[in-house]
């Protein structure tokens, strides 16, 4: 049975288990029904034996029970014992009961006897102790100034607020007020208010511009340029307020302030709110894991303060300890009633302060460069920027020389508009962009600051007076009544703070570039100092819709030249006095100011734009667009794209009207060469044009905003240099015969076929066509050399007899090939980085205000036209090669050469030929390429061979002296094509030897003549081997059925 498994059953009785466990479980049952087992045991039929059975399960269970009572027999007794001090115990306390009610009952009797008594002594004693709290208070409050006065030198200006608020709010508890003792006490509170507002105004001046304890400070002049990546929590009062769009991250530990992103967003190595370790923080020195862990303590400002919710926040915030800081002075005003006061200090001193920041950095960077670099200004090397991404060759020194000993034309003949250093990667530019860089950084750190306490006090100016100012305390604006933040701000919001800063950018972005803004002419420091006293109406508190606009002159002052007032952003105040401001003396830094300077500052601008569009909140977001960025697209637009395309137009067409820029030049001595830098004979002013080309599209680099409009000059300034280029070509080949027959459509498609065409420069929409070898050159001279005999006689006038007119075209070619695939180098490269600009860009660039230039043009197609010019050049060039050899070689036509004797010259017209041919090629040595000499002269050992081979048939005799003086003319003519080093000498060999074998085919008799056609039927057409029968030879008789034995003989 399973109900005495748990039973204490000795080990040596372990049987007594099993016994139990045979025993069935209906005698166990709670109603347990007995009539079963009778009936069992009578129906059994052994009842003895059941009978027997029940009685030793009987006497099983009874052991069981004994072993059982006999284990828990000690508990049993002890239980029973306990039981009874229970009841003992209870009889006891309830005498005691009994015993102290009736003592109760009596005492009850004896104090209602003295009750009145009693309540006397009672409200006695309350009294004292009221009047010892008093004098206790009266006693403490008399030693609040100078405690007051102690946290004041400590900077433990939290505390003193804290103190001062308390003590005050004390002296208005009833019993105070009418105690004379305190009226000093009172008197010197309302001083101490003061003094800690001025004490606290003052140390958040110079924690707004990173001077105070507490500022993040970077060391160094060359780490300026750093801005540093610390986060900027900022507190709200209610801590449930979201700030600026760069503090809507992520809310932290669910207290409702916010995590910021860095100044410069994805360029910071530093995240999570970690701090540079280069930052010195209370100052020291701190790494990231320090200050992070400094953050999560009581800043040391605070030490003396008592605790409550605002201590509470500062501890939990993990924002920066200058944040703290600034939030710190914001409550210290707030619980002073003095935001409205402090806001009004700020604007006054704002500008002044701005002015006196960059005045001095500048002349800390001034003393830099002139102790570590003294020849800095003077430097007139060029400066390489590291980030150049245009292929242009960097500006080339006056000084520097080619091999051929001619100077560069950036200072011979096309001199740029600007000076070296002024150049777009001069030691000007450099300097410019790394100041006014340093600048614009400090200032985006300390607007940075301006943003945190900016929204601090319209947080503040939102709500009711703090609950810890006391009512009777005088207040300076009130907050409930007047719902205009500038108001309640004394004219203080970070919208004034970013035109101030903006404009005092301005000004020395003017100064700069030399430029005078004519629209403000008010001092903008009285402007400012105004404000305390002047409220902006609420239409204009932030500014007009058309923001910074400026009306500029330009000066010809080589110095700093001061500003004549900066506050041109339209707030609605009303302009002062014209007083003159000091300038920011940055013609100590610079080696050279003036407008070209703008190119080096438009990307600092614009990158400190974007730093200030991503830490406006929200409802400030459009004062960026109307900002800096804005006048610097105005200013460029209105008055640097327009003076620089006048500018380099000059400089454009001084290089093309010069005399000498399209005259030849180059070395005697010097061979061709293709490199630039080794001397290639480019024309002076298509090298000029080139360089001004690239100098041009440089600009573009640091504007690429404006790429369209510079490439757009470009592309004007490449239209009228190929236009000169036009004329020079029309001046040298106007009315002559070779300029008008490849004009001939006939022509042009033959010298397109003719393979030497292949070295001719290709454009994309002139191809030269593919041929089939040798047979289909040999057809295309052919047909063209019969063009050409067609045209004789060829006239003097209508040829090109002054070299330097060859020469030009010659040099023009090559200088126009140059110019070409310069274009097509920077048209790539423009088009990459206008693409570039599209894709990445546009919509950077859309935000601000001001429009992107039109899409250029492609400059590809400028390329093609001046490849056509070089190539016409040299089509001209070669069919004036052939023109001349056949004006030459013409005079063997209708003459008879019957020579008396035998002369060893060759003919006066071939000695002519043969000198100019050489002169020609050595004076184009210097100035084409051997390939292109090759299409010059190469065609002239064609119309040679084929005009003195169609000469016979125009002859009326000739005898042997007369071969022989042919023979020797080809051999001066084959002498003097072959020692051309552009020209095979092998094609002109094989050409003119077979002229000389046709003439000597002269010299044997007919049946000779007819053997030896019989033979090489293939080395002539059956015209010229007629040729050889019709012409009068001496001594040789020909039959009358000779050109009938002849046609026979070709016919086999």
């Amino acid at each position: 049975m399973s109900i005495f498994n748990g039973l204490p059953i000795p080990r040596d009785k372990s049987s007594l288990r099993e016994e139990l466990s045979r025993i069935d479980e209906s005698w166990a049952a709670a109603r347990f029904d007995s009539l079963p087992h009778v009936v069992h045991i009578l129906t059994s039929k052994d009842r003895e034996r059941e009978l027997q059975v029940l009685k030793d399960q009987n006497d099983i269970i009874e052991e069981v029970v004994d072993e059982v009572v006999h284990a828990y027999h000690g508990g049993f007794n002890k239980a029973i014992q306990n039981y009874s001090q229970i009841l003992r115990l209870f009889s006891e306390s309830a005498q005691s009961i009994d015993s102290l009610k009736v003592d109760l009952a009596e005492a009850k009797k004896l104090l209602g006897a003295q009750n009145k008594q009693l309540h006397q002594l009672w409200y006695r004693s309350v009294t004292l102790r009221h009047i010892i709290s008093l004098l206790d208070q009266i006693e403490s409050i008399a030693k609040v100034p100078i405690r007051i006065e102690n946290l004041i030198s400590e900077n433990q200006f939290y505390a003193a607020v804290q103190l001062h608020v308390q003590s005050t709010l004390m002296l208005e508890r009833e019993g105070l007020q009418t105690v004379g003792a305190l009226q000093d006490v009172r008197s010197e509170l309302a001083k101490l208010r003061g003094t800690i507002f001025y004490k606290v105004v003052e140390d958040l001046h110079a924690h707004l511009y990173n001077k105070g304890d507490y500022s993040v400070v970077i060391s160094g002049i060359g780490d300026d340029d750093a801005i540093p990546t610390t986060t900027t929590d900022v507190l709200s009062m209610s801590y449930s307020h979201s700030l600026s769009r760069r503090t809507r991250t992520q809310k932290g530990d669910n207290l409702g302030f916010s995590r910021p992103n860095s100044i410069d967003e994805g360029s910071s190595p530093h995240e999570d709110g970690k701090i540079d370790p280069s930052v010195r923080i209370n100052g020291g020195e701190a790494g990231p894991k320090d200050a992070e862990l400094a953050s999560r303590q009581i800043p040391i400002w605070l030490s003396e303060s008592t605790p409550d919710e605002f201590l509470e926040v500062m501890k939990k915030s993990d924002a920066p300890q200058h944040v703290k800081y600034l939030h710190t002075m914001v409550e210290c005003l707030c619980m002073l009633g003095k935001v409205s006061a402090a806001g009004a200090i700020i604007c006054q001193r704002l500008r002044p302060a701005i002015h006196e920041i960059i005045t001095t950095k500048i002349k800390a960077r001034s003393a830099y460069d002139t102790g570590s670099k003294p020849g800095l200004r003077h430097e007139t090397q060029p400066v390489v920027d590291p980030h150049q991404k245009w292929p242009l060759e960097s500006r080339m020194s006056s000084k520097t020389k080619h091999q051929n000993g001619l100077s560069f034309p950036g200072a011979l003949l096309a001199a740029s508009p600007v000076s070296q250093v002024m150049s777009p990667r001069g030691s000007a530019q450099i300097s410019a962009k790394d100041l006014l860089g340093s600048v614009l950084d400090t200032v985006v750190r300390i607007f940075e600051n301006h943003v945190v306490v900016g929204e601090l006090l319209e947080l503040k100016s939102s709500h009711h007076v703090s609950m810890n100012t006391p009512k009777s305390m005088p207040t300076d604006v009130s907050w409930a009544q007047d719902s205009d933040v500038s108001h309640d701000t004394g004219g203080y919001t970070i919208g004034f703070s970013l035109t101030v800063l903006q404009s005092e950018c301005q000004q020395l972005i003017c100064e700069i570039l030399r430029a005078t803004p004519e629209a403000a002419s008010a001092d903008a420091a009285v402007q400012t100092a105004r404000l305390a006293s002047k409220v902006p109406s609420k239409d204009k508190s932030y500014g007009s819709e058309d923001g910074l606009t400026f009306a500029f002159r330009f000066t010809d002052i080589t110095v700093s030249i001061p500003n004549q007032g900066s506050d041109s952003i339209r707030q609605g105040w009303k302009k002062g006095a014209n007083v003159v401001q000091e300038g920011y003396g940055t013609g100590a830094v610079l080696p050279e100011q003036g407008i070209y300077l703008v190119a080096s500052i438009y990307r600092p601008v614009l990158q400190f734009t974007d730093k200030l569009s991503g830490m406006l909140p929200q409802k400030f977001s459009e004062l960026s667009n109307d900002g800096l960025l804005a006048f610097m697209d105005n200013f460029i637009k209105d008055h640097f794209l327009p003076k620089l395309f006048v500018d380099y137009r000059k400089s454009v067409q001084q290089a093309i009207s010069n005399p000498a820029a399209f005259r030849p030049r180059a070395n005697v001595a010097s061979a061709y060469t293709s490199s630039i830098e080794k001397g290639r004979p480019v024309l002076q002013g298509l090298l000029a044009i080139d360089f001004l080309a690239k100098e041009v599209l440089s600009w573009a680099q640091a504007m690429p905003k404006f790429s369209g409009d510079l490439i757009n000059y470009v592309q004007t300034f490449l239209e009228r240099t190929y236009e000169r280029c036009r004329t020079s070509y029309m001046e040298a080949v106007l009315e002559k015969q070779s300029y008008m027959l490849i004009g001939r459509h006939d022509i042009d498609n033959l010298l397109r076929l003719d393979p030497a065409s292949s070295c001719l420069p290709v454009s994309l929409h002139q191809q030269v066509r593919e041929t089939g070898g040798g047979d289909a050159e040999s057809t295309v001279e052919k047909q063209l050399c019969d063009i050409l005999l067609s045209l004789r006689p060829i006239k003097q006038d209508n040829l090109i007899r002054d070299d330097n007119k060859l020469i030009l075209l010659a040099s023009l070619s090559d200088s126009l090939e140059y110019m070409a695939e310069s274009i097509e180098r920077l048209g790539k490269s423009c088009s990459r980085a206008y693409g570039h600009l599209e894709e990445n860009g546009t919509e950077k660039l859309n935000h601000h205000t001001g429009t992107n230039s039109a899409p250029p043009k492609d400059l590809t197609l400028f390329a093609d036209e001046y490849k056509k010019l070089a190539t016409d050049c040299l089509k001209v060039l070669r069919i004036e090669m052939q023109l001349e050899t056949v004006f030459h070689l013409q005079e063997m036509m209708n003459r008879e050469y019957l020579v008396d004797e035998d002369v060893e010259e060759p003919d006066d017209f071939v000695i002519s030929l043969t000198s100019q041919l050489t002169r020609r090629d050595e004076e184009m040595l210097r100035f084409t390429a051997d390939v292109k000499r090759n299409y010059i002269f190469g065609g002239t050992s064609y119309i040679a061979a084929n005009l003195s081979i169609k000469a016979l048939g125009e002859m009326k005799s000739i005898n042997l002296f007369g071969v022989q003086q042919i023979c020797r003319n080809l051999i001066a003519l084959e002498q003097a094509l072959a020692a051309m080093s552009s020209i095979d000498g092998e094609v002109v060999q094989t050409r003119l030897d077979r002229v000389r074998t046709y003439y000597e085919l002269l010299n044997l008799p007919f049946e000779a003549l007819l053997a030896s056609i019989t033979e090489h039927n293939y080395l002539f057409t059956t015209a010229e081997y007629v040729n050889l029968l019709k012409v009068q030879v001496p001594g040789r008789e020909i039959p009358d059925d000779a050109q009938d034995r002849l046609a026979e003989v070709l016919r086999r």
